[in-house]
């Protein structure tokens, strides 16, 4: 038996076949131009439309964004969907609380402040309270067994990261939009909604149509040159 092998030799492991479509290099130019081309026009949005979304095309993103790389595939995140208008209420009133003292309290330095300044905001959230679908984005710092111990999870952040990319990214492809939000701190989310201990607050996104006056910051995304660099060996 070879111990470098992979697949494993000893059949513990279950595989099954990966058989994808392979494009031609002509297809697959088309297909990035025009995954570029939706791509580019996302935006984060912050004036939104009160008509409702369906649950089941949230539970849809939900579902594509779990199917997100993860360290030792042990998935560790917890999307929990609010649409209780109490609730909501709640998160908005916790969050403003939090965001004034940041904006009027003087907790943000003034490099932040100067950073932020582009984008309009301030410490008013009432866009938490006006979507139809709130979801928080929890990350599981460990898990736990069917006995209650402790199972340790591997790169929890890059997982759920790159899980909360391809919500906003779910979201955009149906017609849908959403703001990444982090209110500073933010362990106040997990006491409103009753998460467990291993649980930790990432991100919180409101879900739902742009309004229809909607405005959006006029800002410019960073050019190819300016992002991709690629290294050569020295000739």
């Amino acid at each position: 038996m070879n111990p470098h092998a992979y697949p494993p030799e000893d059949g513990d492991h279950p595989f099954v076949p990966y058989r994808p479509d392979l494009p031609s290099d002509e297809q697959l130019l088309e297909r990035g131009r025009g995954v570029l081309d939706r791509m580019d026009r996302r935006r984060s949005v912050r004036m939104f439309s009160t008509r409702p979304v369906p649950r089941e095309a949230v539970e849809l993103a939900v579902e594509a964004a779990s199917t997100a790389p993860s360290g030792a595939h042990q998935q560790p995140w917890t999307f929990v969907l609010i649409g209780d208008p109490g609730l909501k209420r709640r998160i908005r009133e916790a969050a403003e609380a939090e965001e004034r003292e940041n904006y009027e309290e003087g907790r943000l330095p003034d490099d932040w402040r100067e950073a932020l300044a582009p984008l309009g905001t301030d410490w008013q959230k009432p866009f938490l309270e006006r979507v139809p679908w709130i979801v928080v984005l929890f990350e599981q710092r460990y898990g736990l067994d069917e006995s209650g111990e402790r199972v340790h999870h591997y790169y929890v952040k890059e997982s759920v990261g790159i899980a909360a990319g391809m919500f906003v990214n779910a979201l955009h492809e149906m017609g849908l939009a959403t703001l990444p939000h982090t209110p500073s701190p933010m362990a106040f989310l997990r006491q409103v909604l009753g998460r467990p201990e291993n649980e930790r607050p990432f991100a919180l996104f409101p879900i739902g149509f742009p309004d229809d006056d909607c405005v959006v910051p006029d800002l410019r995304r960073k050019t190819l040159a300016e992002v991709l660099v690629e290294v050569r060996p020295e000739e």
